[in-house]
């Protein structure tokens, strides 16, 4: 199965701070189960710097902590995802918690303070609405529970 996969969970430097959130867990399950991995980065697709300052939700709209709206370039990155999801055939999607583009359930609740409040990073919203099931690092076990087991 083709699963659309956030690269900084792969291990690709790629996170906004210019590191990345490699999932060894994540990364052996796909093993395992002879999934092929889809890397996606939406803010990168959406022409966002690596690093880049954080950015949160603030409603319908993607902020940094100096207050630069980058909603334009988050919703561009989220219908490229969507788009390279669709040219792949994934119907489903392993994104990073709480990004304020791939989180799914939680998000930061836009005060950069680290509190968490429910909600969907823009990418995974654009994607669940297309029909693509998506996940996180943080309950991928859901999606792959055989994979996940035999660790």
């Amino acid at each position: 199965m083709n699963i659309l996969v956030s690269a900084c969970l792969l291990g690709a430097c790629c996170k906004y701070s210019g590191g990345n959130n490699r999932c060894s867990a994540l990364l052996d399950a796909l093993r395992a189960g002879g999934h092929t991995a889809v890397p996606v980065c939406p803010e990168i697709y959406g022409g966002l710097p690596t690093p880049r300052p954080p950015a949160e939700r603030q409603g319908d709209r993607v902020v940094t902590q100096a207050g630069t709206d980058v909603t334009a370039q988050y919703r561009k990155g989220a219908e490229e995802a969507l788009a390279m999801a669709e040219l792949n055939g994934c119907r489903a999607a392993i994104l990073k918690a709480n990004s304020p583009s791939c989180g799914c359930g939680t998000i930061y609740d836009g005060s950069f303070s680290h509190r968490k409040v429910p909600g969907d990073g823009v990418a995974a919203q654009v994607l669940k609405a297309a029909g693509i099931a998506v996940y996180t690092e943080e309950n991928f076990q859901e999606l792959l529970p055989g994979e996940a087991q035999q660790q």
